[in-house]
């Protein structure tokens, strides 16, 4: 696996969101920099994965000629936005225990929302103009 600039920045950017989560919300918790620095990586791993996930069951839907297999992968989409929050509140806690916190249900939905936004703000960013332009 190789490590794109692009993952790098992506890192940073869930880092600084973490920080003012960590001093915005006194339900966010993160005992040191270093750990709010792995949390923002163990965030960009799930979260890409996650991404990956829905974007296939996306593709399954509109590929889909069978109402029933449309029906059943919009069920999967429903059942996979709401359970990656979960799995990320339980990969935090099962690799950081208590020394990171990232609140509830509804926080670490906020959270992800931010993460996400300022990860597309920011490629936006730098997103090479158009040749022309």
């Amino acid at each position: 696996m190789k490590v794109r600039p692009v993952d790098l920045v992506d890192v940073f950017v869930y880092l600084v969101v973490l920080g003012a989560f960590t001093q915005l919300l006194p339900e966010v918790i993160s005992e040191s920099f270093l750990l709010a620095l792995l949390t923002a990586i163990l965030l960009k791993l799930v979260l890409e994965v996650v991404l990956l996930v829905k974007k296939r069951i996306i593709t399954r839907i509109r590929g889909a000629r069978n109402v029933w297999i449309r029906v059943v992968n919009i069920a999967a989409l429903l059942l996979v936005l709401p359970g990656s929050k979960f799995l990320v509140l339980e990969l935090v806690d099962w690799v950081f225990g208590d020394a990171v916190h990232l609140g509830g249900f509804f926080q670490v939905t906020a959270l992800i929302i931010v993460l996400m936004l300022a990860r597309g703000g920011v490629r936006r960013i730098f997103e090479p103009a158009p040749i022309g332009v």
